[in-house]
C-alpha cells in the first residue's frame, strides 16, 4: 500500500470513528435518561420489573461509556473493554435477582398501568438505540456488545409490558416478580455471550 492509499484509509477510519463516537454518545445519553425515568417509575409503581429495567439501563450506560473509550484503540483494549461490559451485565443480573427476592419476602404492590406506560416509552427509545447502532455496520466487539444490550432492553420492555397488563388484569404481583427474574436471565445470557465474543477476539489479536 503506497502513502496516498494509506492516507485515504486513515481518513476513512477517522470518519468511521467519529460516526461511532457520535452514535454511542447519543445512545449513552438516552440510556442515562431511561435509567433515571425507569428508576423513578419503578419506585413509584413498586415494580421489580421496572427497577430491573432501570438497573439494566444504568449498566448499559456504563458499558456505552466503556465502548466509547475503546473506539480507535487496539484489539486488546477493545477485548478488555468488552469483558468489563460482560462483568457489569453479570453483576446487574445478580442485583436484580437480589431485589426480586427481597420483594418476594417483604411484599410489594406493583401498579400495572404505570408499568405498561413506562415499558412502552422505554421500548420506543431502545428501538431507536438499536436502529442507530445497527446502522454503524462495524465489525467491532464493543459495538456488538452495545447492540446486544439494546436488543436485550427492547425484549425486556416487552416483558414488562405484558407483566403490567397481567398485574392490572389479575390484581396480583407475581407477574412483576417473574418478569424481574426474566430480565435478570436475559442479562445473564447477554453477559456470557459478550464474554465469549471478547475472549475469541482477544485470542485472535
Amino acid at each position: 500500500m503506497n502513502a496516498a492509499d494509506r492516507k485515504t484509509v486513515e481518513r476513512a477510519e477517522r470518519r468511521q470513528h467519529r460516526k461511532q463516537r457520535r452514535v454511542l454518545a447519543i445512545v449513552l445519553a438516552l440510556n442515562l435518561f431511561l435509567a433515571l425515568a425507569l428508576g423513578v417509575g419503578g419506585w413509584w409503581a413498586d415494580s421489580s420489573a421496572l427497577i430491573a429495567n432501570a438497573l439494566d439501563n444504568t449498566s448499559d450506560a456504563i458499558v456505552y461509556g466503556i465502548s466509547l473509550f475503546a473506539i480507535g484503540r487496539g484489539q486488546a483494549w477493545k477485548a478488555l473493554a468488552a469483558k468489563w461490559s460482560a462483568v457489569l451485565l453479570l453483576l446487574f443480573a445478580a442485583g436484580v435477582v437480589a431485589d426480586t427476592l427481597r420483594r418476594l419476602l417483604v411484599g410489594s404492590e406493583p401498579i400495572g398501568l404505570t408499568m405498561m406506560a413506562m415499558a412502552a416509552g422505554s421500548a420506543i427509545i431502545n428501538l431507536v438505540c438499536l436502529f442507530l447502532l445497527r446502522r454503524l455496520d462495524a465489525d467491532d466487539v464493543n459495538l456488538e456488545a452495545a447492540e446486544t444490550f439494546s436488543f436485550n432492553d427492547f425484549v425486556s420492555n416487552g416483558g414488562v409490558l405484558v407483566a403490567g397488563a397481567m398485574v392490572l388484569w389479575l390484581g396480583q404481583r407475581w407477574p412483576d416478580l417473574l418478569v424481574g427474574l426474566a430480565v435478570a436471565a436475559i442479562a445473564l445470557k447477554g453477559g456470557l455471550d459478550i464474554w465469549r465474543s471478547a475472549s475469541k477476539s482477544d485470542q485472535s489479536a
